[in-house]
């Protein structure tokens, strides 16, 4: 099942907009609002393709709240009339808007598609992936040329066949499934990109480096958004009549690519779903054979809103390799499982992780991983989460340095930040307290001096240079020290509960 939250954020903003998201209620199919009928049942949307007006919307919302309905699809503007909105906040059944231009045919089609990936998640043997190469021999048939057929990050979707007419730098793109960085360098010092995201119209490209023909771009939009894009080989000028079939073709490519991207949101959505249970409780499996480890996936601002660092790092993986990331946010923070068979470096392992991220950090030093301990069962994963989240705790602190970090680069910190946090802000009793008393009084630095000797395992000269002063003066404050209060460092044990609790004052002040 998927939420009527989830279905809109998966057919994306282009299409559909959440104003009030009533009780979240799970969605299991779309219908037309009928005039003097019941207004859905539970789990359906309600379209109001006939409403004109805000009492009428007004008047929907409350039909479809009485019969239990998950929400209510209402055009923009009216959608976000005040009325509408203030009646779709006190009743249950969520408000969601959709675009102005939209057809309600192609949001019932799209949304059907949607509901059913949520309930076989899984790729089938056909799709609109499949689609998508028959529009790309369709527009190569309208311009006679070859077409690929990308996505706004410039991968390629799609490709037509007769490639051979083509130049190395179409070879390249399509083998690749990307177009290479030169090509990419060229097309953005052209300002094709920026075209490409303000316009609708096709855009002439002339030649490039490496032999790179001209070039007929046609934008994909939905909604004003701009989904990708149609790519023709011209080596000779496509006539106009040609390029308005092409415009026209894309309108048609725009829903294929909105289906595509909700399937691949609601795919990833019950993926992360999954995964939330496997890492929270060990309750469900993994489709990776173990071991495994749970990692925090972190960077500069863990303030910013989880769905953008889930796309950021989602964007990131894709690029290195790992295409089916298993990625999710629990609590908050973000998480991968990556795993760890002995000698591979493929994506989706640690090794493979290493690597990207060391590649990445170039240009952020700010990003980091953080890996738990190895869990070789599903009884395992919480367990590596919650280890994962400590190392990540404590890069934020700033107590180690971001990076990749496994626990066993870094089991000493979280051990001792254990035992910090078990003596919080209780000192039981000790030393402690009565030097920290003397400090504050007299400007003296007896719980530097204390703590200096503790990590020099008591030697006078190494202690001495780490305070900067004389032996003579720090055999003076120790002997001082002895006067203020007992101070038998001959345990281990009064030793380690001395530094603990030195650490813990450290961290509080």
């Amino acid at each position: 099942m998927i939420s009527v939250t989830g279905l809109v954020d998966a057919l994306g903003p282009g299409l559909l907009r959440l104003v009030a998201s009533g009780r979240d209620a799970q969605v299991h199919d779309v219908v037309l609002a009928e005039p003097g009928e019941a207004a859905g049942q539970p789990g359906e949307i309600v379209l109001g393709a006939g409403v004109t007006g805000p009492a009428e919307a007004v008047e929907l919302l409350e039909r479809a709240g009485a019969a239990g309905a998950a929400g209510v699809v209402l055009k923009a503007p009216l959608a976000a009339e005040p009325e509408v909105v203030e009646a779709a906040r006190r009743l249950a059944p969520a408000l969601v808007e959709l675009q102005r231009d939209a057809s309600w045919t192609h949001v019932i089609w799209l949304v059907r598609g949607a509901v059913d990936r949520a309930h076989a998640p899984l790729p089938g043997p056909s799709g609109p992936r499949d689609d998508l190469f028959a529009l790309a021999d369709t527009a190569a048939e309208i311009a006679d040329a070859p077409v690929t057929v990308e996505d706004a990050r410039s991968r390629v979707l799609a490709y037509s066949g007769r490639q051979d007419s083509t130049d190395p730098a179409r070879v390249s793109t399509i083998v690749g499934r990307r177009v290479p960085q030169q090509v990419i360098a060229h097309l953005r010092a052209s300002g094709v990109f920026r075209k490409l995201a303000r316009s609708s119209d096709p855009i002439l490209v002339p030649g490039g480096p490496d032999g790179m023909l001209p070039r007929l771009v046609i934008p994909v939009r939905a909604g004003g958004e701009w989904l990708g894009s149609i790519w023709v080989v011209a080596r000779t000028p496509i006539p106009p009549d040609r390029v308005a079939r092409l415009t026209d073709l894309a309108s048609v490519l725009a829903l294929h690519l909105l289906r595509l991207r909700a399937e691949a949101g609601v795919a990833r959505r019950v993926s992360a779903d999954r995964l939330r249970a496997a890492l929270r409780d060990g309750t469900r499996p993994i489709p990776e054979p173990p071991p495994w480890r749970a990692v925090v996936l972190g960077g500069r601002d863990e303030s910013e809103d989880v769905r953008r660092r889930l796309d950021l790092w989602d964007a990131i993986v894709q690029r290195f390799g790992w295409h089916r990331p298993l990625l999710t946010d629990l609590d908050g923070t973000l998480f991968a499982v990556l795993t760890e068979p002995p000698g591979r470096e493929t994506a989706g392992t640690m090794p493979w992780l290493r690597h990207a991220l060391a590649r990445v950090r170039a240009h952020d030093r700010a990003l980091y991983a953080a890996a738990g301990g190895l869990a070789h069962s599903p009884a395992d994963l919480p367990r590596s989460r919650a280890e994962a989240a400590e190392l990540a705790a404590l890069i934020t602190a700033g107590r180690l340095s971001p990076g990749t970090i496994l626990l066993e680069d870094a089991w000493d910190a979280v051990t001792v930040e254990r035992g910090r946090k078990a003596v919080g802000t209780d000192l039981l009793g000790g030393p402690v307290p009565a030097l920290r008393a003397h400090d504050e009084k007299h400007g003296t630095a007896f719980l530097p001096t204390l703590a200096a000797w503790l990590d020099h395992y008591g030697d006078p000269k190494g202690t001495a240079e780490a305070l900067d002063v004389h032996p003579n003066t720090l055999r003076h404050r120790l002997r001082r020290m002895s006067e203020v209060t007992p101070l038998d460092l001959s345990s281990s044990q009064t030793r380690l509960a001395l530094r603990l609790q030195l650490t813990a004052l450290h961290a509080r002040d």
